[in-house]
């Protein structure tokens, strides 16, 4: 550990002068995960920049501080993913070949690219927040840890004090109440349509 528990519980409470802390204590760490996922050195700040937002927003959710650098390992990983997957799909286009107008054309259809996919992006998270919503806040706990910051099985039964054959029933019928809520939307047609 970098730091004290008692630091990254402070954070998690809200202290702002405790995050900051847990910033700087990590911020080497994690830019040198980025670097070695991404392998662009321009595109490394950006990145961790986006980690620590999604750590700001979403540190009140983790439960324990003895899971601290695992989850953060997690949400790094993520959003190296994400910056990767974003990246392909854009298949950048060298605009040293394009005549002016391809570049004025390029540009424009560049940035209704971004302005459609940070819409996609909000209405997907929308989307989920309104699934978990109607979770109760024990699977949607449950379910955080395990699928969106990546516990292991054994990291959770260190969380919820059971076996793994406990753990490995409650995440399928949280799993199974998130289907069925999904399916209803579905039906409703209240799902986001995906490109």
């Amino acid at each position: 550990m970098l730091v004290d528990f008692s630091l990254i519980e402070k954070a998690r409470q809200g202290d702002g002068a405790a995050f900051n802390q847990v910033v700087l204590a990590y911020r080497k760490r994690t830019m040198g995960t980025i670097i070695r996922l991404i392998g662009r050195p321009e595109d490394v700040e950006d990145v961790a920049q986006e980690v620590f937002v999604r750590l700001f927003l979403c540190l009140e959710q983790l439960r324990a501080p003895e899971l601290f650098e695992p989850w953060l390992y997690r949400l790094t990983v993520n959003a190296a993913y994400d910056y990767l997957r974003k990246r392909k799909r854009r298949q950048e286009s060298r605009m040293s070949d394009l005549g002016d107008q391809q570049v004025v054309m390029a540009d424009a259809a560049a940035g209704e690219r971004v302005e459609a996919d940070r819409l996609e992006a909000a209405e997907i998270r929308e989307f989920v927040q309104c699934l978990l919503a109607e979770m109760s806040e024990e699977d949607r706990i449950l379910l955080m840890l395990r699928e969106v910051e990546g516990l292991s099985l054994k990291e959770l039964e260190q969380v919820y004090n059971v076996n793994e054959n406990a753990l490995k029933v409650r995440l399928h019928r949280a799993r199974q109440r998130v289907l069925r809520a999904y399916e209803r939307s579905k039906a409703e047609g209240g799902v986001p349509k995906i490109a």
